[in-house]
């Protein structure tokens, strides 16, 4: 009976993976920053990721589309992260969010991420997609992570005519951070929490 289930959910993801305009399947395969789609409906899966994702986090896409992107958290406490990212899911009339929040590749190793979630919506209104992006912000200086800021304030520009070609319009604007430099610290300080905690 599992196995069964584990089909029918199977065909239901290559169904929705196919669901994602080609027009959109084209602007994340070109995105220079890791970029994911998910959809709106029970758990939030996953239904495209890009090379860049992909080259982020070491899952391949099959491991992926389908499943949450909460596989990259495991079992870390972050609950204030959570919580905003839980707000922003739950309120439909949320256009975005950014916020920090501790993820692990599949190798297990740790990094924190900067996620932004944003809505694409029907011409109707309804929420169509979640749109993400991630960047590792552990690894990042300063420098880094404004031309990270500036590569997805136009990605966002990019897409929306993109988007527009296929109904869908791109809600929200990118938030930025104020202090780069004090998020910076601020991530490489929880990998080392995380370290001391892991030697204890």
């Amino acid at each position: 009976m599992r196995d069964k289930l584990q089909a029918t959910l199977a065909g239901d993801i290559e169904v929705q993976n196919l669901s994602v305009p080609d027009e959109l399947k084209t602007f994340f395969e070109n995105s220079p920053i890791a970029l994911a789609l998910a959809l709106p409906d029970r758990d939030h899966p996953l239904a495209l990721v890009n090379r860049r994702f992909v080259e982020l986090t070491g899952y391949a896409s099959s491991e992926l589309i389908g499943h949450n992107c909460r596989v990259l958290q495991r079992d870390a406490d972050e609950s204030e992260a959570r919580a905003k990212l839980r707000a922003f899911l739950d309120d439909d009339l949320s256009p975005n969010v950014r916020t920090p929040i501790l993820n692990f590749r599949k190798d297990g190793t740790p990094f924190v991420n900067l996620l932004y979630m944003s809505r694409l919506r029907s011409l109707a209104g309804e929420t169509r997609y979640i749109f993400a992006s991630q960047f590792d912000v552990s690894r990042a200086q300063p420098e880094r992570l404004q031309g990270y800021d500036q590569e997805l304030s136009q990605t966002l520009t990019r897409l929306s005519p993109v988007a527009a070609e296929s109904g869908v319009i791109v809600e929200g604007t990118l938030t930025t951070i104020a202090n780069s430099a004090a998020i910076i610290a601020q991530a490489k300080l929880t990998l080392a929490n995380l370290d001391e905690s892991s030697i204890l």
